[in-house]
């Protein structure tokens, strides 16, 4: 009897709840709805549409020496021994390119240019063609680093480095800083201790 009596109470209780005889949990949340995608990173290829040849931006220079010309071969195939880079040097619309030419074998640097977009074409406006140097950008500054070798000195162990920072000023490339770092012999790895940083006056 008294079994009886509590099935009856669960039914009355479930019909209260509104008579499907389950717990009444409210409306169903909406179904998630596809919304829109947040944007992804920008896809712009940047101030260039394509990479300069660089080898050929060489060949086609009568600024560039012969020699450098006859030194600059491809290392295997087509693949040039030349280090190319863009930034904005000169205060143009365009970025400037700047291109490094090394010997294949040790990746010595043999020559460096930096050549500013002109219109449809590219103006060499610096070069400088001796052997281990190469050039960077660095914040807009153009930075030149010069191996140093003494007699005797093999190619991977100069005694030393000078590094010159150019800044672009009434249309040309003027000197602004210079450095030069001599390594020690006597200590492990032949690293050097850097001079301090010397501003030299603006070219005029």
């Amino acid at each position: 009897m008294v079994t009886a009596l509590v099935a009856l109470a669960v039914l009355a209780a479930g019909c209260s709840a509104g008579g499907s005889g389950l717990q009444d949990e409210g409306e169903a949340p909406d179904a998630p709805t596809k919304g829109t995608p947040s944007p992804g990173p920008s896809s712009s290829t940047g101030l260039f549409a394509q990479a300069v040849d660089a080898a050929a931006l060489l060949k086609a220079d009568p600024e560039v020496s012969a020699r450098v010309k006859a030194d600059l071969r491809p290392c295997a195939a087509d693949s040039y021994p030349v280090d190319t880079s863009y930034g904005m040097l000169t205060g143009g619309s365009s970025p400037d390119v700047v291109v490094n030419v090394m010997t294949c074998g040790d990746a010595v640097g043999l020559a460096t240019y930096v050549y500013r977009a002109d219109g449809g074409r590219y103006e060499n406006v610096f070069a400088v063609e001796e052997p281990a140097v190469y050039a960077a950008i660095d914040r807009g500054d153009l930075v030149v680093t010069k191996q140093v070798y003494a007699s005797g000195d093999p190619v991977a162990e100069p005694s030393g480095e000078e590094v010159t920072t150019y800044r672009w000023s009434a249309g040309k490339f003027a000197q602004e800083y210079w450095v030069r770092n001599e390594y020690s012999r006597s200590v492990g790895g032949g690293e050097g201790v850097a001079s301090a940083e010397t501003p030299t006056p603006a070219e005029d």
